[in-house]
This record gives C-alpha cells, structure tokens and sequence, in this order.
C-alpha cells in the first residue's frame, strides 16, 4: 500500500514527521510519497526557495524506510491540487493498489474546500490523524459532506484499508507535537533557536543557509 503524505513544509518539523510515521506503521504503508506542495491554493507562497524546502524534506526523511521525496506538485505549474497528484499517481500505479492519502483533522476538516474533494475517496482512502482522546462522534455534531462521509465509509481496523484501493476512510490517533512552522519562522526571525523542534539535520541547514532570518 502506497501513501501520500503532503505539505509546504516550510520548514518540515517533527510535528509533521511523528504522525506521519505512526500512521504508516497502523496502516501498514510500504512506502510513503512525501509531497512538498508548489503553489498552495488555501495559503500564502512559501517563504524560502523551493531548492531549499525540497532540501531540508530531503534531509529530514533520509534513513526512514519506505519515505521518499516526491517532488511531482512543485515540478508542476498552477496551484497544487491533491485531486490532480492523487490521479497522476493512481494512473502510474494502476486501478487495484491500495493508496491513502494522510491527512491531519484540521486539514480533514477543511476538505470540502479543497478543488474537486469529492473525488478523493474515489482516488484513495483517507487516513486521518487526531489527538488521543479526540471523540469521533464529535463529528456528528458538525455535520455536513464530512461527517456523512465517515459515516458512510469509516473504517476502525486499519486493515480494511488493504481490502481496496480507494474510498475507506480511517481515523486514528497519533502524537500531536503542538509545533508550527510558523512558530519557528518567528524564533529564527527573532535570533532565537528552534532546535528540538525539527530534526537537527534541518536545523543545522536552517542555520548554515541563513534562512528565515531578517537579516
């Protein structure tokens, strides 16, 4: 089973590498496509060169087995539509392979927003990260394409996820690190250190390349 795993990254941090690899362990994910967008529709333009945020995904996800960069949104021109990466690699790997595409609650429930979200479901499953404790009824209670769609195809074993190829979705609870990348834009803009937030191998490139500094 493949994952999609995508974000401006800008910078990686370890609260978004923990909860991806607790959810590739639980679903059991061969390898994990992890996705830097290009244009971002829902926000704002990167803040560094993409050169540099491909740099520093590179360096965080090196020695983890089954993660690899992916670099098909930023090599493509328009905005970065996950409905139109989700078709470009289910028409490379074919109808009948599992894929999911990861996603944490906040985006998950921001989804109806997203360009042409219905689509998704039939592309891949979607498995989607929340806080322990997080109550799944709560779901309900906000209603809407959303909470119908885990209604309708929400699974609890993770293993019914390699029964098909698209249209489950999983919700699990994972690690949440409370970190931003827009907190640690703000500490290196301020001269203060980020270190412990995102790998050190980040860090140290962070650093070396002067980056996020307002200087």
């Amino acid at each position: 089973m493949i994952g999609v795993f995508g974000g401006t990254f800008d910078p990686v941090h370890l609260g978004h590498l923990r909860p991806a690899v607790e959810m590739a362990e639980e679903v059991g994910l061969d390898r994990v496509h992890v996705l830097p967008a290009g244009h971002p529709p829902h926000r704002g333009a990167p803040r560094v060169a993409t050169e540099h945020r491909l740099a520093m995904l590179k360096a965080a996800i090196a020695g983890q087995p089954g993660f690899q960069l992916d670099c098909r949104e930023v090599d493509r021109e328009g905005p970065s539509y996950m409905v139109e990466t989700l078709a470009g690699l289910r028409a490379g790997i074919g109808p009948d392979e599992p894929l999911a595409l990861m996603l944490g609650m906040d985006a998950f429930l921001g989804l109806a927003s997203w360009h042409e979200w219905e689509r998704l479901p039939e592309l891949a499953h979607l498995v989607v990260s929340h806080r322990p404790g997080w109550d799944p009824d709560s779901m309900e209670d906000q209603g809407g394409p959303l909470a119908a769609l885990v209604a309708e195809r929400g699974v609890t074993d993770p293993g019914e996820l390699a029964r098909a190829p698209a249209g489950r979705v999983h919700l699990m609870p994972v690690t949440q690190l409370d970190i931003s990348s827009t907190r640690i834009r703000a500490l290196l803009a301020a001269g203060r250190s980020p270190r412990y937030l995102l790998p050190d191998a980040v860090c140290d490139y962070i650093h070396h390349h002067r980056l996020y500094r307002k200087d």
